[in-house]
């Protein structure tokens, strides 16, 4: 576990197998979770590849600093962690808000971009209405208000069992964030449009949805694939929102050969 203070706001992260030989991955999270949603993509990778995680300000370990946010600004601090880590010829990995993120660090800065996998994400997600309520509910009933809910979009039916541990943890993952920084969050969603973005990638990628997704339905991360020109598309199945968690051989399997291609 590593801090670096980026501007005022220390950041939580980790990198592992640091070797500039191997290629770099940087792994972006959901909203209301923190890197630790890679721990089995990572044990998987890191013999073979330099892999960055880190929590976004607001979430995990890292400072809440000045909420509501921007995509941007998200953006800026994975652009300073590599940096720092001088790493080059990154693949991103986002997964739904981390999406967002990666498309607006490829906007920023697409001499740093090898390739970007999509997971779960899109363009743009959800309209301003829908997180103006979000929002409301979670300032004014705490994140357990909308435990449920959020749950039925994030995993199948089958995960969501009392006798399944792992579970119980990705819950508490939620409840524990911090309401600021995860209403923060949600208002960078709202506020995110990166059409115009996905239009211009010249870099490989992918895209890769949950078939059971209530977040980012397959359809609506279909339309970000069709945006990006040769971009690809899969459906994982038996997954919904975080096939990093739920179904994590096909999610690793999938990223392989996408890297294995680039």
């Amino acid at each position: 576990m590593k801090f670096l203070r980026i501007g005022d706001v220390v950041i939580s992260h980790d990198i592992v197998g640091a070797d500039s030989s191997k290629p770099a991955i940087a792994f972006i999270n959901s909203l209301g979770t923190d890197r630790r949603i890679w721990s089995q993509v990572v044990e998987a990778l890191s013999d073979e590849f330099t892999l960055l995680t880190f929590d976004k300000r607001g979430h995990g370990l890292s400072d809440l600093a000045s909420p509501p946010y921007q995509i941007e600004t998200f953006a800026d601090d994975l652009i300073a962690l590599i940096e720092h880590y001088d790493l080059r010829d990154v693949t991103l990995c986002g997964l739904s808000i981390g999406g967002l993120i990666a498309l607006s660090t490829y906007d920023k800065r697409p001499d740093l971009i090898r390739g970007l996998f999509f997971a779960d994400t899109a363009h743009k997600i959800g309209t301003p209405e829908f997180w103006a309520a979000r929002i409301g509910a979670v300032e004014s009933g705490g994140i357990g208000s909308i435990l449920e809910p959020i749950m039925s979009r994030w995993f199948t039916g089958p995960y969501r069992t009392n006798e399944n541990a792992d579970y119980r943890g990705y819950c508490n993952m939620l409840l524990r964030q911090p309401v600021e920084g995860y209403a923060g969050a949600c208002a960078a969603i709202r506020d995110a449009d990166f059409t115009d973005v996905a239009k211009r990638i010249a870099a490989p990628a992918h895209c890769v949805v949950g078939a059971e997704d209530g977040s980012t339905p397959p359809e609506l991360v279909r339309s970000l694939a069709d945006l990006i020109p040769g971009c690809g598309f899969e459906i994982i199945e038996g997954a919904a929102h975080i096939p990093c968690v739920e179904t994590p051989e096909l999610f690793i399997g999938i990223l392989r050969r996408f890297l294995s291609a680039l």
